[in-house]
């Protein structure tokens, strides 16, 4: 950037958002620690971590709503905050809270913000996309909290942004809104905008993100696509230089007609091939490994002895929620959801 202001060279490029060792420091505390990132243009990328990692200031900072304390952050070549001007029409931004005036009705709510954008998408027919038009003249207090964040997602979309950044855009929605937002944001993906999401619902990532950046105390942790990061190949670096952070995960799941004692269940515990047991259900155990062939040969083994015939032995790859928590520990992973519906 040069000091008038004027893009980076490679702004037309490939990467829509680049940071270099960005820092950002509250009470002498690095919250975001000298992090390297980059998001390709057309992507959908998720930001990921336990609560306090960082991942609402980097994305602030991204906004141009922060200044960084060290390093450096550029939004399709530009600076967001001495150029913000020249960034705010291609941005569509979705924060964690953030309100409307309480009388405000939906539908007035769109026709106002799509007023500031020179090819807006039309706002009925967007208040139907997101499951609104049902509540399009109702107040805004009136609304629920699921119905408020898909409110919050169009006015990010009507201006049809370069950019979507999202934060937790399904928190509070309900299983069926959930899965039909997940539908909007690939197709706001496939056709052409690039996509920032953090969500603290990792099935939500490993869903939809194209590529899963993990950061732990404002540190990048691994990076890679959800299948990369599962098989182990999590990167500490985006260059890719230092592979192999995530050890390759497999998870055995046993299934049998009755549940096992705590001797018994103790017993499978301290099989050599375990690295961890937990109880899906009374009678469903599943068990993380790093050699399930072996551990197939030690459960069978066990069974045999104990007389117990399984319903059902499966093999399957670890989720991302076990790379997760394998990374950030499982203490640290407070305010994380691997999986189910926000009430």
């Amino acid at each position: 950037m040069t000091a008038q202001g004027t893009p980076v060279a490679g702004a037309a490029g490939s990467d829509a958002i680049v940071l270099e060792r960005l820092t950002k420091r509250y009470g002498g505390r690095a919250v975001v620690d000298e992090l390297d990132l980059t998001v390709r243009q057309g992507e959908l990328f998720a930001l990921l971590g336990p609560n306090g990692a960082g991942k609402t200031t980097t994305v602030e900072i991204v906004e141009g709503y922060r200044t960084p304390d060290g390093g450096t952050v550029r939004v399709f070549g530009w600076d967001p905050r001495r150029n913000a001007g020249k960034l705010r029409p291609s941005l569509g931004l979705m924060l964690q809270t953030g309100g409307l005036y309480s009388q405000l009705r939906p539908i007035e709510a769109l026709e106002l913000f799509a007023a500031f954008y020179p090819d807006p998408l039309e706002p009925i027919g967007l208040l139907a996309q997101v499951g609104l038009a049902h509540v399009a003249r109702s107040r805004y207090r009136d609304l629920s909290g699921g119905e408020r964040q898909r409110l919050s997602l169009a006015l990010a979309i009507v201006g049809r942004p370069r950019l979507a950044i999202l934060d937790e855009p399904t928190a509070a929605m309900d299983a069926q809104a959930r899965r039909e937002t997940w539908g909007i944001l690939r197709a706001l993906r496939d056709g052409g905008t690039t996509i920032l999401l953090t969500t603290h619902f990792l099935d939500e990532a490993e869903a939809l993100a194209d590529r899963v950046a993990i950061i732990d105390r404002g540190r990048l942790v691994a990076l890679g696509t959800p299948a990369e990061l599962r098989r182990g190949l999590g990167t500490l670096r985006p260059d890719g230089t230092t592979a192999g952070v995530v050890p390759d995960l497999r998870e055995v799941r046993l299934e049998l007609a009755a549940p096992l004692d705590a001797e018994r269940l103790a017993q499978v515990g301290r099989l050599p091939g375990v690295q961890a047991l937990r109880v899906d259900r009374p009678g469903v155990y599943v068990i993380r490994t790093a050699s399930a062939g072996d551990l197939l040969v030690e459960l069978a083994t066990w069974l045999l002895a104990v007389s117990i015939e399984p319903l059902a032995i499966r093999v399957g790859q670890g989720s991302l929620e076990d790379v997760f928590l394998r990374l950030v520990g499982e203490g640290d992973a407070a305010g994380v959801d691997g999986g189910g519906d926000a009430s």
